[in-house]
């Protein structure tokens, strides 16, 4: 990570989760220091390295900590890296709507688009509703019965309130309503949650990087390859997929710059990501997940607000591909919030 920023100093606080309670700015600024992996000290080191005065707030289920800490530091930014709050994803949108509500200016999506982009079923239909291809799909509230649906098998079987592949294995993917029945069952049981069932796309998996609010960059797409599976209900990203370095390597798991793309696939893909962005009410960074068929249709299957950016990660990469190092893509969200702002 090099190449200061020179677009003038700010007081910015990064803030983020943590699996335990009671740590303080000067614990985190020593993990930063032993080059501990996390994406809210690389974000933290570009910061510092852009010539910013950055203050590291990190915590577990104490928002009054939270509170006291950045009214202590006054914040001219505050820098959100939060993905969870009390380990839960589902509850990150109650962190940005309390920053919201203090009046402090901060990076990423608000707590409306992050509630609308994390629940699968209802986002979904917002983008069915702006004639975005996705797969068919039906989902399955806790408590209520699980009734065979009507559309054809293989599915998918996902937790609709997740991300990051939490919940999603091979066993998600079924071929018959005995199997849906078990798989909807197990997420309701583990997850205390509602499950979505999608049509198993058979094909490329694509995720395309969004910069910016009004006007939009579109960032080098990235692929999914799976070298060593040959079986379409397979090739799927589980949370081993996307996290196991020893799966990823035992199946030939890749992530790299995607192969050669039709322009008019590649063209509806632009349109779609850029219109699905839109619709959830993304702001300054983002990603949309993609199916592309060996016919070239384009499906949306997920839309990420506040993605991984950690340094050497798909959105980083992708920033990198597009002509931005590391330090100039963190400069680049803070610019982007900062504008909205002035012209609010």
């Amino acid at each position: 990570m090099s190449g200061a920023w020179n677009g003038g100093m700010m007081k910015i606080a990064v803030c983020f989760d943590t699996p335990s309670a009671g740590l303080e700015h000067a614990d985190f600024k020593e993990e930063l220091e032993a080059e501990v992996a996390e994406a809210e000290y690389d974000v933290a080191q570009a910061l510092i390295e852009n010539g910013h005065e950055v203050y590291l707030v990190g915590f577990h289920d104490n928002l009054r900590r939270l509170l006291d800490r950045l009214e202590n530091f006054e914040p001219e930014l505050v820098f959100n890296a939060t993905e969870s709050f009390m380990g839960k994803p589902r509850y990150d949108y109650g962190v940005t709507a309390l920053l919201e509500m203090k009046g402090y200016r901060y990076t990423g999506s608000s707590p409306e688009a992050l509630l609308l982009a994390r629940d699968k079923a209802t986002s979904k239909k917002i983008l069915e509703y702006h004639s975005i291809n996705v797969p068919r799909f039906t989902d399955f509230p806790v408590d209520e019965e699980i009734t065979e649906p009507d559309i054809g098998f293989p599915l998918i079987v996902k937790p609709t309130h997740e991300d990051a592949s939490v919940g999603i294995a091979q066993s998600s993917v079924v071929g018959d309503f005995a199997g849906l029945r078990e798989r909807v069952e197990f997420i309701h049981r583990s997850l205390n949650q509602s499950a979505i069932a999608e049509e198993l796309i058979d094909g490329r998996e694509l995720y395309v990087g969004i910069i910016g609010n009004r006007r939009l960059e579109i960032l080098p797409t990235v692929e999914l390859i799976f070298e060593k599976i040959d079986d379409p209900a397979k090739r799927i990203a589980t949370y081993s997929a996307k996290w196991d370095l020893e799966y990823r390597n035992r199946w030939g798991i890749k992530n790299i710059f995607a192969r050669r793309i039709g322009q008019e696939a590649l063209e509806e893909i632009q349109r779609a990501a850029t219109l699905a962005y839109t619709a959830l009410g993304l702001r300054d960074y983002g990603r949309v997940d993609f199916r592309l068929t060996k016919d070239q249709q384009a499906y949306v299957i997920e839309v990420n607000p506040n993605p991984y950016i950690s340094f050497g990660e798909d959105m980083a990469n992708s920033a990198e591909r597009a002509g931005m190092n590391y330090n100039q893509f963190i400069e680049r969200i803070v610019r982007e919030a900062l504008k909205r702002y002035e012209k609010a």
